[in-house]
């Protein structure tokens, strides 16, 4: 029995279908957008940063190459939950800036989840690893995806729990009371708010769908 009339019919819906991984930058219920999908509106480098190594084009946010410092969000937030797509090129290193202030490296005076073709890099402590809060927390997993390919990573941050999931793997579980004896080196420990961030450290690493709702 030919069956072909059931098959093209559910072809053409397929087609249409959205794609998830797609960059819409559309705003899941009860998020807010931090990238409009065309332009840096809403975000400005930190102190001696760069604003000329990042853009926006198709849907992405992104940088090329380093030394460009960080760019951060304009608003503030204290508790929230960030959801974000990464894609890494070959020993690309970055991050994402959680209660920072806008001068000073956010991978101390605020906190940094670190983003790195964790693949490709010698030598890492345990809390160099993609997803780990940099050199605090390391993460109990590495799940990164090949350089070259997207990954997914949602971050809680609610009061003194902070929480990383990694494509669909939460990999980091952590109260930061118990880091209290890392506050000298790292005071952004005990900030309560601050600015989100993104990091330019090395290559063109990519962003899409960032989104954040405040908790």
């Amino acid at each position: 029995m030919q069956r072909w009339h059931y098959l093209v019919p559910l072809a053409a819906v397929l087609c249409f279908l959205p794609s998830a991984s797609s960059a819409d930058n559309q705003a899941p219920e009860g998020f807010e957008p931090l990238f409009n999908g065309k332009d840096l509106a809403g975000w400005k480098v930190n102190e001696g940063g760069k604003i000329k190594n990042w853009g926006a084009e198709n849907g992405i946010l992104f940088v090329q190459g380093g030394g460009a410092g960080w760019l951060m969000t304009e608003k503030e937030y204290g508790d929230f939950e960030i959801r974000l797509e990464y894609k890494m090129p070959k020993h690309g290193n970055s991050g994402v800036a959680l209660r920072s202030p806008m001068r000073g490296d956010p991978a101390y005076v605020g906190m940094e989840i670190q983003l790195l073709d964790d693949a490709n890099w010698k030598g890492l402590r345990p809390a160099q690893f993609t997803g780990s809060i940099y050199d605090v927390v390391p993460a109990s997993q590495h799940v990164c995806k090949p350089f070259g390919e997207w990954n997914t990573m949602r971050i809680v941050a609610q009061g003194r729990h902070v929480t990383v999931e990694h494509n669909g793997v939460q990999i980091v579980d952590a109260n930061l009371d118990d880091h209290k004896d890392r506050a000298d080196k790292h005071p952004g420990l005990m900030r309560a708010k601050g600015h989100l961030g993104l990091q330019s450290h090395d290559g063109r690493v990519e962003f899409r769908n960032l989104f954040v709702k405040p908790l």
